[in-house]
């Protein structure tokens, strides 16, 4: 009896034992079966007290209401969206998977929708209380970065390099360049680099569209090889390489009226970037940011938008590092004249308040707080409310500042990181917040009085699953003996203190990234903790050059990229040393793109200490990278001869010791393949051996299921050489 009662006691165990993450968990299962649970697609209803977000199936517009008091309802259901379609177009189909995630709302009663039919896609404007279609522009279903006017009546979209708009049932052309060196109104200009994620702008009257014209014709091609077909076929891009010649743009404005386009006037150089592009609320002016291609030098000019004369520089910011403008301006609503301008020229992005004379009026910076996300003003525009970090950047808080005094309120309080929307009056934001310990807790602040209201707390997704390991979030000092930095290690799954692990140290350390954050899992991917499952230590730190510490924080990296980052990872791996259960003979390093660049870089600068790396697209020589980034940070080959050398991995390929796998995508487009290439070639000249994995069909990154062979391919290379 005993002995059965022992076996039906080890059978119960076995069957509620909690098992280790799969590799495909590992990849994917932060996003699906393992996310916290959140409010899908949130958004305020404008002009009410009202909270809309897509259900949990994502089929129906859902919405709570302070009316309501916070209770769901169902608002619009993809089954009445799909109904009023059909009524408006009897001659399309449409099967619709999901509700339009991507919704926005117009106004208190219209969403603005982007809808795929069988035969064509169509811009709706949608009355969610009548339930039906308002208005609908419909447009080729290959049309890409299409553009409602703000009156809903006319649509902006591209035909591979050209311009259409779609107005009254006719399309107008609205450029016809047959060169495919000429593009426009895409928003790959200048990379994508100054924050461009956007190449047309509708006037707020919605009678023109100010597009860019990008000029490539000059700039090199640079090929790359579809290896898919019966004899392997050229792909040529256009890729400036820093130090030689780069794009050449402008910013055009197109009357629907009259059919003229109007070339802005932006004199100067013809390799100079156009940033920070915005309309004046009336339509008739246009702002732009023209920084020169050394970028250290912005000017802030007004133009007119009707003849493209240009009329006044506003302001010029200079810098002996660089100036790096990321933000249109925001105009104040009601106030033709006033707008903010976010730039880190006093040390942290913050936020200006100009008049359209260029005059400064008030600067609007609290502290040491880096803006992350700007949000909305309040009724009268009275205040303006702003995302903001904290806590030596592992935080993000809500914040207030009036605009007349400056005076600056911190909303929430809680240590952690908050991703907060406002409503369109100011007086509610939905909060939704996590730490290490908390997965996901959202509720509805009143910002007059704090008050909260609980609209949910996520439960812990891994409960019952699997055991997630023990991470710890950490602080080093770096290299120049008084900046903290923030690390995370997550220590090995049945952790004991008295054994040895094999560490691995993940890393990015380049500028506008952050990997170590006061959030839910520590801001680490669940695949650091598979490896953590598997029996090593996992460590990351955010070294000087990363994101939200300041200016003077991330500039450090100026024309020497890696140096500075690597002595300070050096100082993390000293921390790592002083811990007993760390073996220093089994430490590894892994990172992609610039931390491909670091991890190669620490492989050859340090080789007694790593004994094995995993370099995915690992840019190897900076003056094989692009014009925009490359030439911010090192500035021209030619300029900086010594810095270039420096931070040359391919001339150091003599120095590798341990095993190093070099990963890159064959369609790379960003750090193209020619550095893997070169420094694969200079390991065969020294006689050193080295892995080398290529991706055929893959850009910069491996996405989808090969996700998971990349992942598998990293695992089980530690576990050969780093392990054991």
């Amino acid at each position: 009896m005993k002995k059965l009662l022992w076996l039906f006691l080890l059978s119960g165990i076995a069957a509620t034992a909690q098992k280790n993450l799969t590799i495909q968990e590992a990849t994917f299962g932060q996003y699906q079966a393992y996310a916290p649970k959140s409010l899908v697609a949130p958004a305020w209803r404008p002009d009410s007290k009202t909270i809309t977000y897509l259900d949990n199936n994502y089929q129906n517009l859902m919405a709570r209401s302070e009316e309501g008091k916070w209770e769901e309802t169902t608002l619009v259901t993809k089954a009445q969206l799909v109904s009023a379609l059909k009524a408006q177009f009897p001659s399309d189909s449409f099967e619709l998977q999901m509700f339009p995630y991507n919704y926005k709302w117009s106004d208190k009663n219209t969403l603005s929708l982007e809808v795929g039919g069988k035969n064509k896609s169509y811009l709706v404007l949608f009355d969610a209380d009548k339930k039906e279609v308002k208005s609908a522009i419909a447009i080729p279903q290959d049309a890409t970065q299409q553009v409602l006017s703000p009156n809903g009546k006319n649509a902006a979209w591209l035909n591979d390099n050209n311009i259409v708009i779609t107005s009254n049932g006719k399309d107008i052309n609205v450029t016809n360049d047959t060169d495919k060196g000429i593009v426009n109104g895409s928003d790959y200009v200048h990379r994508q680099e100054f924050g461009i994620d956007k190449g047309m702008w509708w006037s707020a009257d919605s009678s023109k569209l100010l597009f860019y014209r990008k000029d490539e014709t000059m700039v090199a091609n640079y090929p790359l090889t579809n290896w898919d077909e019966r004899i392997a076929s050229t792909k040529d891009i256009k890729y400036p390489m820093a130090g030689m010649k780069s794009e050449e743009v402008t910013l055009v404005v197109y009357d629907i009226a009259s059919g003229k386009s109007t070339t802005l006037k932006t004199e100067g150089p013809k390799e100079q970037f156009l940033t920070c592009v915005t309309w004046s609320p009336d339509s008739k002016k246009v702002y732009v940011g023209v920084l020169n291609r050394e970028q250290n030098h912005l000017k802030l000019n007004k133009y007119d938008a009707l003849t493209g004369n240009f009329e006044k520089t506003l302001f010029e910011e200079q810098a002996t590092t660089y100036v790096e403008p990321l933000h249109d301006l925001t105009f104040v609503p009601g106030k033709n004249d006033q707008f903010l301008y976010r730039t880190e020229k006093d040390g942290y992005e913050q936020l200006y308040l100009y008049n359209t004379d260029g005059k400064l009026i008030k600067k609007l910076g609290f502290k040491d707080v880096v803006i992350t996300d700007l949000l909305n003003f309040d009724k009268d525009a009275k205040n303006i409310f702003y995302i903001g970090t904290a806590n030596n950047g592992l935080d993000r808080q809500l914040f207030k500042a009036e605009l007349k005094s400056g005076k600056t309120t911190q909303i929430t309080t809680v240590s952690g990181t908050h991703t907060a929307i406002v409503s369109t009056d100011g007086t509610l934001a939905l909060d939704s917040f996590s730490n290490t310990t908390t997965p996901n807790d959202v509720s509805i602040i009143t910002v007059k009085n704090n008050k909260t209201t609980s609209i949910f707390k996520a439960d812990n997704p891994y409960t019952g699953k699997t055991e997630l390991p023990k991470m710890e979030l950490v602080t080093i000092t770096s290299a120049d003996g008084k900046t903290p930095l923030n690390g995370r290690i997550i220590y090995p799954a049945n952790f004991d203190a008295s054994k040895k692990y094999p560490t691995v140290v993940y890393v990015y350390g380049g500028p506008h990234a952050q990997l170590v954050a006061n959030r839910w899992l520590g801001g680490a991917s669940l695949f650091d903790y598979y490896l953590a499952q598997q029996g090593y230590v996992v460590f990351t730190m955010d070294n000087r050059g990363s994101d939200a510490r300041g200016r003077d924080f991330e500039h450090i990296v100026h024309r020497n990229l890696g140096v500075n980052e690597m002595a300070d990872q050096m100082k993390g791996v000293d921390f790592l040393k002083s811990k007993s259960f760390v073996d220093q003979d089994r430490i590894g390093v892994s990172g992609w793109s610039f931390g491909g660049f670091m991890t190669t870089s620490l492989m050859l600068d340090h080789g007694d200490v790593f004994k094995v790396g995993v370099a995915g697209g690992p840019v190897c020589d900076w003056k094989y990278y692009e014009v925009m980034y490359g030439e911010r940070y090192m500035d021209m080959p030619q300029e900086n001869p010594e810095g270039y050398a420096k931070t040359n991995v391919i001339d150091k390929a003599k120095q590798l010791k341990g095993r190093l796998l070099v990963i890159h995508g064959a369609q790379d487009n960003v750090v193209v393949q020619q550095h893997s290439m070169e420094f694969i070639n200079a390991c065969i000249t020294a006689g050193k051996q080295v892995d080398y994995f290529l991706y055929p069909t893959h850009e910069h990154n491996v996405r989808g299921r090969d996700r998971i062979h990349l992942n598998q391919k990293i695992a089980d290379y530690f576990d050969t050489y780093l392990k054991k």
